[in-house]
């Protein structure tokens, strides 16, 4: 029978594969947990806060691991991706992006592809860093794996096991359908942030008293404007077709919006804030 308890490498030990790493310990899924991190203020951080066991380069960390997690900028997972399949022998590789398609296509010919495992948990904040790492980060949360016809089973049902054990929900999807679903519930609401937060920003040259106003709905709102530039430019470029197909009906809806308050229409005001209203279906 297949081990549950795995030594375990953590390629990236900030917010994702921080909280990661805390329930790795807590269910017992490692016997040993390696973390491996070019920033060396994280790796420090990470041994600090004993989300990991030891720091090491990533050659001696693929040799000593049965299973490498890639918890890093999707970028940065299509640069090492293939190199890491190439150098493993039997390991499990699981990543843990929020963007799928580009990611399965660089390897879809790859002798050891079926050792590698697509996963996006569907979970995230604003934050940052070994120290944003939350131990209930994943619980009750969805994970969506993709593609999972192309892992071997072995490797599949090991990484089942893993989401099941931190209390995670699991969806089998197709890499374009997650690509398109994720820049719908996910990417347009970084987008939007964004911009409403530069809007703000341009207003604040004019009258510094709008920082004094804000307050509970501005801020929720503008909440994800304060995410890491550098994780979330590669996710808009991998998705970019799908973050512009979202873009664009959002640029709709907001001209839809301006349209009706040029005008005074109440009815098409009252009847766009009640269609969007339906969004308890989904969110509760």
């Amino acid at each position: 029978m297949m081990s549950q308890r795995k030594q375990i490498a953590i390629v990236g030990t900030g917010l994702i594969g921080g909280s990661l790493a805390l329930r790795l310990h807590e269910k017992k899924l490692s016997s040993h947990l390696i973390g491996v991190d070019n920033d060396e203020k994280h790796a420090e951080k990470a041994i600090a806060m004993e989300l990991v066991d030891e720091i090491l380069p990533l050659e001696e960390a693929i040799q000593r691991s049965e299973v490498i997690i890639l918890a890093i900028p999707v970028d940065a997972i299509k640069r090492e991706l293939s190199g890491i399949l190439d150098r493993i022998d039997g390991q499990i590789v699981i990543d843990l992006g929020s963007t799928k398609q580009q990611l399965i296509e660089s390897v879809k010919n790859h002798r050891n592809r079926g050792r590698y495992v697509a996963a996006h948990p569907m979970w995230g904040t604003e934050y940052s860093g070994p120290e944003s790492a939350l131990r209930e980060a994943f619980t009750a949360k969805a994970v969506v794996i993709c593609d999972p016809d192309a892992c071997d089973a072995d490797a599949l049902v090991w990484t089942r096991h893993m989401f099941e054990k931190i209390g995670m929900r699991i969806l089998d999807m197709e890499a374009e359908a997650h690509d398109l679903h994720a820049a719908y519930v996910s990417h347009i609401s970084h987008v939007t942030s964004f911009a409403l937060a530069n809007t703000v920003l341009e207003k604040e040259k004019e009258d510094n008293a709008i920082f004094n106003m804000a307050s509970g709905g501005f801020e929720s709102t503008v909440r994800l404007a304060k995410s890491n530039p550098l994780m979330w430019l590669p996710i808009f470029l991998h998705n970019r077709v799908n973050v512009l197909d979202v873009l664009n009906e959002h640029i709709g809806q907001l001209e839809k919006f301006r349209d009706a308050l040029y005008s005074g229409d109440e009815s098409k005001l009252i009847h766009w804030m009640e269609n969007a209203n339906r969004i308890r279906r989904i969110v509760g």
